[in-house]
């Protein structure tokens, strides 16, 4: 008997789509082979584009057998997410639009649905259209899976970004043999005053520094969380064995640690950075020497 004369004897059309997909897996696996998806992953081994694909056919025979073609939670999705959804994962990484992923993933639809209406010449056209239905929604499911999967590692990408920009974003510069500082420039808020607390302490811990001066000339504005979490960072500094000064409060931030009644009577302050330094230094035993007209003064 014709493989197509069997179909409609294993149950649901969405049960015959998955033992369609396990008769013409390797078929379907070649053609997606050459599709921008696996093309463009696979650039150095048709061959392994021929069995990635192959797992996907597999696993999706999976879902069909289940009738949870339209489920993205269903547990033949596993394998899908593990192998095709890295491959939309790694296109967006490179760049491209979940529009674009999501035409890749479609773009597989066209190939296994020609195969199918093929493989069913002389089957009853409600059948063929049932079939071809549940297809449409299993690669429609498939579709949502990979979006899914790109969209989290894209967002993963974004964190990760933000992450280094706050790093950029707060450089220790060492200053002296026993001196660090961290000048900040912009808005500060929560999670950039925790980078530099850490970043900070890293310095203390890394460079032996006696003095870590923050200065916070560049600063337009803290609110009460900020300044607590300032507050926090030069306890944390002492606690590492270091003294810390914060230097280039402005009017405005001083009004509001005032406002906010915030204790800073323990806390060492300089109108600049230059005066920090000259503190710093002082301390350690340095004196500082300032050409003068006719001569040098000592600061």
């Amino acid at each position: 008997m014709p493989e197509h004369e069997a179909v409609g004897e294993h149950g649901s059309p969405a049960q015959e789509v998955g033992e369609f997909l396990r008769r013409r897996g390797e078929q379907i696996a070649q053609r997606w082979a050459d599709e921008p998806l696996f093309r463009t992953v696979f650039t150095v081994s048709r061959d392994e584009a021929v069995e990635a694909g192959k797992i996907v056919v597999d696993a999706l025979a999976q879902v069909a057998d289940t009738d949870q073609v339209h489920d993205p939670d269903a547990a033949g999705f596993t394998l899908v997410r593990e192998q095709l959804s890295r491959m939309g994962a790694a296109r967006s990484r490179a760049g491209f639009t979940t529009a674009q992923v999501s035409n890749d993933v479609d773009a597989l639809r066209p190939p296994v649905e020609n195969l199918l209406i093929s493989d069913l010449p002389d089957t009853p056209t409600e059948l063929v259209r049932d079939c071809t239905t549940a297809l449409t929604v299993l690669m429609g499911t498939l579709r949502l899976v990979v979006l899914e999967t790109a969209l989290s590692e894209g967002q993963a990408l974004i964190e990760r970004q933000r992450l280094q920009l706050l790093e950029v974003a707060t450089p220790v510069i060492k200053l002296w043999d026993g001196i660090v500082a961290v000048p900040l420039i912009g808005t500060l808020d929560s999670a950039r005053s925790q980078v530099v607390m850490e970043t900070l302490l890293e310095a203390v811990v890394d460079q032996h520094a006696r003095f870590a001066i923050l200065d916070i000339t560049g600063v337009p504005t803290v609110d009460s969380l900020v300044a607590q979490h300032l507050m926090k960072t030069v306890a944390a500094a002492r606690l590492m064995g270091a003294e810390c000064v914060v230097s280039g409060i402005r009017p405005a931030i001083a009004q509001t640690i005032v406002h906010l009644g915030l204790d800073l009577g323990t806390v060492i302050t300089r109108a600049s950075l230059a005066d920090a330094l000259a503190y710093a230094l002082h301390e350690l035993g340095a004196d500082i020497i300032n050409a003068v007209p006719g001569g040098a003064g000592r600061r």
